[in-house]
């Protein structure tokens, strides 16, 4: 993984992390891809993004804020985010910790799905499942849910409208053993994207392998 901060400068805590992020496995509809990571949120950070595309018959959305219509070739994208870990040697008291987990996840609603005033609480209810499912042990947890209409006019009056929804979150993972973290969030964007949870006992291929 490329980090700011630079691997040989590291502490041994932050590299824990970065192998814990390795191990992660998630579910094959999802293809992880490291982005740059910002400079100025603290000394060290490694930064994943995330999509979920329409590239095959196992993505049709059948639940979830993302159960948009296939079939066009302007909308192949169900959902992506990014998925940003910060460490802090010496601690924040902002964090509560030296660890911070920043993500933001964004898909395309139904048009009809956009009036639905409950929408951002059962956005952030799905992230604080997702991370009880995973075992995954947090604390300071927080977040904004944006929903956001598109309209077009002139020379774009026939596109259709489009709502799309946002999740910006953070919070501080109990340790740096963020493996459950990273999976935890990686059922939340496919969740956006519309997609069945797997059957109870079935485990899905690991997606793209982190180098």
């Amino acid at each position: 993984m490329t980090t700011i901060g630079g691997l040989e400068h590291a502490p041994a805590d932050f590299i824990t992390a970065l192998g814990a992020l390795r191990r992660a496995r998630v579910r094959r509809e999802l293809a992880l891809h490291e982005i740059p990571a910002p400079s100025r949120l603290a000394p060290f950070a490694v930064a994943l993004g995330a999509d979920v595309t329409a590239s095959g018959p196992t993505l049709t959305p059948v639940h979830g804020p993302a159960r948009l219509a296939l079939g066009s070739d302007d909308t192949p994208e169900l959902a992506h985010g990014r998925f940003i870990l910060l460490h802090d040697p010496d601690g924040s008291p902002v964090w509560d910790g030296h660890f911070r987990i920043v993500t933001y996840i964004r898909a395309e609603l139904e048009p009809e799905m956009g009036n639905d005033q409950m929408l951002g609480s059962v956005a952030w209810t799905w992230l604080q499942e997702a991370l009880a499912d995973h075992g995954a042990a947090f604390r300071q947890a927080g977040g904004t849910a944006t929903r956001i209409l598109s309209e077009s006019y002139g020379s774009l009056a026939d596109r259709p409208d489009a709502v799309d929804i946002e999740l910006r979150a953070s919070w501080t993972p109990a340790d740096a053993d963020v493996t459950d973290h990273l999976e935890a969030w990686g059922d939340m964007v496919c969740t956006f994207a519309g997609l069945p949870p797997l059957p109870e006992g079935v485990t899905s291929l690991p997606g793209r392998r982190l180098t």
